[in-house]
């Protein structure tokens, strides 16, 4: 189990990536975060998957503060899921959580 979430951590980093690339290509390389912001939120349905994601991800957020606040995780541990969370993305951070902290039973 603890290579599948490896595989999904270096899936967490790929697809959004490859996304962002094909956003940067599809505006003639050029970036543009009000055009990025007015796609993300273009209708109800990418709305749905925005508050879900941010919901999600805010939860791991303030999971991780607590974790450090009482010890659980060591501060490397700690900025190492932060910094991915904020420089990638949840896709990366969550799977990077999982395998870390997987017991094999």
């Amino acid at each position: 189990m603890k290579k599948v979430f490896l595989l999904l951590a270096i899936a967490g980093v790929a697809a959004p990536y490859y996304f962002i690339y094909k956003f940067i290509e599809a505006n003639n390389w050029e970036w543009s975060t009000a055009l990025f912001f007015e796609q993300i939120n273009a209708n109800a349905g990418m709305k749905i998957l925005n508050a879900d994601l941010t919901v999600a991800a805010t939860t791991f957020l303030v999971f991780i503060i607590y974790k450090r606040s009482v010890k659980s995780i060591s501060t490397k541990r700690f900025l190492t899921y932060f910094a991915s969370l904020f420089l990638v993305g949840f896709s990366l951070a969550f799977p990077l959580y999982l395998y870390h902290n997987y017991k094999n039973a």
